[in-house]
């Protein structure tokens, strides 16, 4: 089982047509054998992501697995903090020069160990992923992308108007990752616990697509 700490809550603001204010979350997950980082900011953070793991007795030798659900600026902007870790980003599993070839793209999961794996969920962009971790409470916890906010479920305009390459798959996704979730970390808000209402709306909204 692992500790699950948000580091940062993430958040966006679309200011204009031309100008929208934002940055990730920033998760740190803890378990027995591995510690992990999911999302590391903008390359403007370096400093907010140090103080935090400090209040967690860490440092950034400590950790053994950066994941960026996908590839955008303000999910990989620290990555290279973590020069002892392996990088998951996207699709994409590297250590320094050398890439491991994985099957996300035939929706194969990522074991990191028994607690922690990371499923293909495209949308958001083609190679999204989603982390699902089990915590200490014995609770499934998600940390994607393919939701910006919790008032995204009531108003899809707010995760349609970040963007989104696929928005059928991400429809799709978000309802696959909430029957999956006790609680969601989304990209660019806080946490929030899923409950049979949530499930149901965005099975709903899924299937509405579908059915167009």
């Amino acid at each position: 089982m692992c500790d699950i700490v948000v580091l940062y809550d993430g958040y966006s603001i679309l200011r204009s047509k031309e100008e929208m204010s934002a940055n990730c979350s920033c998760t740190l997950i803890m378990g027995k054998s591995n510690n992990i980082i999911i999302d590391t900011m903008t390359s403007w953070d370096a400093d907010k992501i140090v103080s935090a793991l400090k209040l967690q007795n860490l440092t950034v030798e400590d950790v053994s697995y950066v994941v960026s659900t996908h590839g955008h600026s303000d999910h990989i902007g620290n990555n290279n903090l973590f020069l002892k870790a392996k990088h998951i980003v996207g699709f994409s599993v590297s250590f320094k020069d050398t890439y491991y070839i994985h099957p996300f793209e035939e929706g194969k999961e990522y074991s990191i160990d028994e607690n922690v794996k990371i499923i293909p969920t495209p949308g958001h962009t083609l190679t999204d992923v989603t982390v699902l971790v089990t915590s200490v409470n014995k609770e499934t916890f998600a940390i994607t992308d393919l939701f910006e906010k919790i008032e995204d479920i009531e108003n899809p305009t707010l995760w349609l108007e970040a963007g989104s390459e696929d928005p059928t798959q991400q429809r799709i996704n978000r309802s696959k990752v909430a029957q999956l979730a006790d609680w969601i970390v989304p990209g660019h808000g806080p946490q929030f616990k899923v409950t049979d209402e949530i499930r149901e709306s965005l099975k709903s909204q899924r299937d509405e697509n579908i059915a167009k």
